[in-house]
């Protein structure tokens, strides 16, 4: 006599499995459609739009008249200050913002807190009081531009005052992009280098470096891109001497106050382009050193 068979019951799916053997991943968030909508309605209204505008009152300009705008001599010269300056900027907030990030991270020290806060002031400041304070220090009778004074170095109004204003504002920038990754590196690869016989020079040269890369770049664009259009720390510092330490803001300033808006837009529309393609080259870079790495660690 065969005993019968009973079948059990199958069990009801979990919303998860559902979704998994429909193929369809977990979403914390659901709604792409929706999100990705909100997204570009909010990246047009924030980014596209102004952009958009300044474009279509440039167009307003024939081509002599657009070239007339941004070729003047004096235009000419408040580029050179200021895509000079804030590239000089970047590169010395590059060295000692990652070695600001190096000792936050690998250091234990008396008033560390203090010291990371620090690093904020910059961003929480207004940058005219940063350019006030800036200039008192610095100014031929200033606390410390007197001593510069005394061996005929001027500071203040001058293209070192700008640089300087411009490397205060950009500080934070490299430092905080830099922090997080030298936080989350892992301490096992070093040990491995050192066990191998590597020295600390090769350590940091062949091993940590590769991996802060692509935050350094990222940490110097912001701190360049920051820097080209910054304005309320350099006006009081740079003296607005025409030709010599008039800064591109400055002429656009001007030219808004003598109602030539279009020759305004014009010269912003230079800016806005150098600055674009400096993002470009630095996320391209950035995408190259991913590869390379990716392709090393295969």
């Amino acid at each position: 006599m065969s005993q019968p068979n009973y079948a059990q019951p199958a069990s009801p799916l979990s919303t998860g499995e559902k979704f998994q053997r429909a193929g369809r991943p977990k979403r914390v968030i659901p709604g792409f459609g929706l999100t990705m909508g909100y997204t570009l309605f909010y990246l047009s209204l924030i980014v596209l739009i102004p952009v958009s505008t300044l474009i279509v009152n440039t167009l307003q300009l024939s081509w002599p008249q657009f070239w007339e705008a941004v070729s003047a001599p004096r235009v000419v010269a408040s580029y050179k200050l200021t895509i000079g300056a804030s590239f000089i900027a970047a590169l010395v907030n590059l060295v000692f913002g990652m070695l600001i990030a190096w000792v936050l991270v690998r250091y234990k020290f008396p008033f560390k807190r203090l010291v990371d806060a620090l690093v904020d002031l910059p961003f929480a400041l207004p940058t005219a009081v940063a350019g006030i304070a800036l200039t008192a220090l610095l100014a031929p009778n200033g606390w410390v531009g007197q001593y510069f004074h005394m061996i005929g170095i001027k500071v203040a109004f001058t293209p070192i005052g700008v640089t300087i204003a411009l490397i205060f504002i950009g500080l934070p920038f490299v430092v905080r992009t830099v922090q997080p990754v030298l936080e989350d590196f892992e301490k096992e690869l070093e040990e491995a280098a050192s066990s191998l016989g590597a020295n600390r020079w090769q350590i940091f040269y062949k091993v940590i470096f590769p991996a802060i890369t692509p935050a350094l770049l990222t940490g110097f664009a912001l701190a360049f891109a920051r820097a080209l259009g910054e304005y309320g720390s350099v006006i009081f510092i740079a003296g607005n001497i025409p030709m010599v330490s008039e800064i591109t803001p400055l002429i656009i300033i001007g030219k808004l106050e003598q109602y030539d808006y279009a020759g305004a837009t014009a010269v912003a529309l230079v800016m806005l382009l150098f600055a674009f393609i400096m993002l470009f080259i630095i996320n391209g870079l950035q995408a190259w050193q991913r590869r390379a790495t990716g392709g090393s660690n295969k």
